[in-house]
């Protein structure tokens, strides 16, 4: 198969990329930096490089291909950021129509069943709704929460010797390895089903709780708390902590929309498979690593 990637050789792109040209097939991966040029061609793929949100390079780049796995930059600029992922989804779609792809595989989230109360995962809504009327075979694989962003924790663990956000400790939390997805993404890529269908990829559900003692244990800190804070204290760490207004304003969103639970709330009531190989005690150890 002629499959395309976008997302570049990123945390999913890198290991998605290798299994598929492992699995003998012609991959193009499209990226914004013209020096991951040489990286993606030592992985046996072809690059291209350009924006995805342009319109014709995408619509050029999608020429001939069988499959595309479709993924919206996670951080649209500080500003207009709903407005400017929705935008990126349109010229996504507006290419898959001009090049007449047959199949697609759209990176989503939990949540995406939301239009809003879901800080940045509203973008990822929109993109499903314009994508559901492509008349194209398309996957909406709804990932976890990523386990790599409690790399943003070890600061306020180094500081503070605390983990925490605005969820509460005992609430369940839908999370995911970026390889558990790009594992998920390389399997539904390979099959040709019909219409449109949503796939949850879960590596494992956990609480706020059980995260902080199984990275305190990890690290050496089997005593590290989790404290829940409130919105307001949340947002005023991170625009103190140099995260754009917009942005911290998102995130505050989603996870009020996590403690809520209404985030997690399709995964866990409709489907609740945890599919993913890469358990947290697993992820704990990268996380020490990183510490």
């Amino acid at each position: 198969m002629k499959i395309i990637i976008s997302g570049s050789l990123g945390n999913i792109g890198k290991p998605l990329t290798a299994q598929l040209v492992k699995s003998g097939h012609d991959v193009t991966v499209i990226s914004s930096n013209a020096d991951r040029k040489a990286a993606i061609e030592d992985l046996g793929a072809k690059a291209v490089i350009g924006s995805v949100s342009d319109v014709d390079f995408l619509s050029e780049t999608f020429k001939g291909a069988d499959a595309l796995f479709a993924m919206t930059p996670p951080n649209m600029g500080g500003v207009n950021i709903i407005q400017n992922t929705t935008d990126a989804g349109t010229a996504f779609a507006k290419a898959i129509q001009n090049a007449n792809i047959k199949r697609v595989v759209m990176l989503s989230s939990i949540g995406a069943d939301l239009p809003t109360g879901n800080g940045p995962i509203a973008g990822l809504y929109n993109i499903e709704k314009i994508y559901e009327k492509l008349n194209t075979s398309i996957t909406f694989l709804r990932a976890g929460y990523f386990y790599i962003n409690f790399f943003n924790d070890i600061p306020m663990i180094k500081r503070a010797e605390i983990m925490g956000a605005n969820i509460p400790a005992g609430n369940r939390i839908p999370l995911v390895h970026p390889e558990d997805i790009a594992w998920a993404a390389a399997e539904e890529l390979q099959k040709l089903p019909e219409g449109k269908n949503v796939r949850y990829i879960i590596s494992d559900v956990c609480t706020p709780s059980e995260i902080a003692k199984t990275f305190g244990t990890a690290i050496g800190k089997p005593e590290l708390p989790w404290v829940e804070f409130t919105d307001e204290q949340y947002l005023g760490g991170m625009t103190q902590a140099g995260v754009p207004e917009e942005m911290a304003g998102l995130y505050t969103e989603m996870g009020s929309g996590l403690r809520n639970e209404t985030i997690a709330a399709d995964f866990l009531n409709t489907d609740g498979k945890v599919q993913g190989k890469i358990k947290l005690e697993d992820f704990a150890k990268e996380f020490a690593s990183k510490f």
